[in-house]
Order: C-alpha cells, then structure tokens, then sequence
C-alpha cells in the first residue's frame, strides 16, 4: 500500500507562498507522483508532475510560480507555490503511481487564497 497523505494546507495571502508535503509509505516503490487540485466549481486539473527521473510538467497557471520536488528515496513530494493568487483557491490531491499503472489518491488539504 501506499497511502498519500498530504500536509500543509491553510490560509495563505495573495501574493504569499505555502509549501505542500505529500508522503507516502516507506519502502514504497512508486514511479509517477504529481500534484492536482480541485477549486470551487471546476473539474480536478493537474498541477504538477514529477517523474520517477525527477523530469517535471506543469500547468501554464502555475509555470514560474510552483515547484514541484521529491526526496531522493522518492517517497515524499513538496509543492512549493510562491506569488498565490486567488485563483489557487482549491483543495489539492497528491497522486502516487506505481509501477503497472495502480494509482493511489491522497485526501486532499485545502488551501484558500484570500486577503
């Protein structure tokens, strides 16, 4: 099993930054881990992925603001999101993909933009 869970989540200014943290069981092998986010009133959207070779892909919404990083043991995922907008107002999901393809979801941490 792997279990995402994701910390972190809270008020943030606009303008300010915040950093996610999404783990996931030790000793775990996964490949893909990626970012994605749910905002009041829209479908779930990827935010940022990150490869098991630390190759990166990101939403034009988010490029030169977000960054998105895993520990060398690939296990642990941050999302680091500097310059918030409103528009980053959502609750965000960490995904964890194993080898074969099995996906795995955490349950998500809400982070509303506001002033």
């Amino acid at each position: 099993q792997v279990h995402p869970t994701e910390h972190g989540g809270g008020l943030a200014q606009p303008g300010g930054s915040l950093t996610l943290t999404c783990t996931t069981e030790i000793f775990a092998r996964i490949d893909d881990m990626s970012w994605y986010r749910r905002a009041p009133g829209r479908q779930r959207e990827l935010v940022a992925r990150i490869g098991k070779g630390g190759e990166t892909t990101y939403a034009d919404s988010v490029k030169g603001r977000f960054t998105v990083s895993r520990d060398n043991a690939g296990n642990t995922m941050w999302l680091l999101m500097n310059n918030l907008k409103p528009d980053d107002t959502a609750v965000y999901y960490c995904k964890a993909q194993k080898p074969g393809g099995v996906l795995f979801w955490g349950q998500g941490t809400q982070v509303p933009v506001s002033s």
